[in-house]
């Protein structure tokens, strides 16, 4: 396993340094306890990197990788320039989705069983607060765009939770559905989308007047959610049915459904918004859909279990 890992990490310092590749795609596979790494200008699978005990949640930021290991409770900080795990910094029981602020200095990992959001100083991972928050085993915990609020999706919950990144503390929550669990904001940050599993439904809300505004009919289970650049689409994954749905963010009115592998979870797209990367939990594989034409371009083979996608 050693000898694997510095090969990996070998493969990842060396790939990360070419001047041809495009941003890359980092996998976290929970199962097979490593990280899968994709070009996006090629659509090839390049490293993996065995890593952690059950990773989970990732973000890139600038160099940096951050993963959360479910099993080991921790924070997974990886140079992704060298090509190494820099630190492992301890959260606490079962912690999993991660996010990072737009301008890369803070950290807000959803850890389920404190029933807390553990905020921190990017990239050294030092813990900077622990905020208690309402809905039971929170997953995701969202910056919006301007860095001024977390939006808290919890499994046992039907609302998100709002903190106050400033005052470190939450301030008020939105009924949404039940059993939140991926979010995104409009570029602006205008209004948050908000995936509701067991309601078949996403929840768009104000983010100025903390209320829901629309409720758009989902698939089966529908996970995760992110929203194209140009703030004109956002799209969401449909775990039991296998595909993702395109919404029109002016007329909330569905516009394309597209089949990608099993058990597709939580997505990202490219930088320029050309494509939407999709972990399929349950193929083991990474769907390539192209948001112009709604097309699935391609499946790529990762580890077992993946749980999301980050690119950088």
């Amino acid at each position: 396993m050693r000898a694997m890992q510095r090969l990996s990490f070998a493969l990842l310092a060396a790939f990360a340094g070419s001047a041809t590749a495009g941003p890359l795609a980092y996998v976290p596979n929970e199962k097979s306890a490593s990280v899968s790494i994709i070009d996006t200008a090629t659509d090839q699978r390049r490293a993996d990197i065995a890593v952690g005990q059950r990773p989970r949640g990732g973000a890139a930021g600038d160099g940096h990788l951050y993963l959360t290991d479910a099993k080991g409770g921790s924070l997974l900080v990886v140079d992704t320039r060298a090509g190494k795990l820099l630190r492992s910094v301890a959260l606490g029981a079962s912690p999993e989705g991660v996010s990072l602020s737009a301008d890369g200095k803070l950290l807000a990992v959803a850890v389920e069983d404190d029933n807390s959001v553990v905020l921190l100083a990017a990239p050294e991972g030092r813990e900077l607060a622990r905020i208690k928050v309402a809905g039971r085993n929170p997953e995701h915990a969202v910056f919006s765009p301007d860095g001024r609020w977390l939006y808290v999706s919890a499994e046992e919950a039907e609302q998100v939770d709002v903190i106050d990144v400033g005052e470190r503390r939450q301030v008020a929550s939105v009924a949404v559905g039940q059993r939140p669990r991926g979010i995104a904001f409009l570029p602006d940050g205008s209004r948050a989308y908000v995936a509701c599993e067991m309601t078949g439904k996403v929840y768009a809300v104000d983010v100025a007047q903390r209320k829901v505004v629309a409720e758009i009919a989902a698939g089966q289970y529908p996970n995760g959610v992110a929203v194209h650049p140009d703030g004109r689409l956002v799209f969401v994954s449909n775990g039991r049915d296998g595909t993702v749905m395109a919404v029109d963010t002016a007329s909330h009115a569905v516009v394309a459904m597209i089949p990608v592998g099993k058990r597709p979870w939580n997505m990202a797209l490219t930088p320029d918004g050309g494509k939407l990367y999709v972990a399929n939990g349950r193929s083991n594989s990474v769907s390539v859909v192209d948001t112009a034409s709604f097309t699935k371009l391609a499946d790529i083979d990762v580890g077992e279990l993946p749980w999301g996608v980050s690119i950088r």
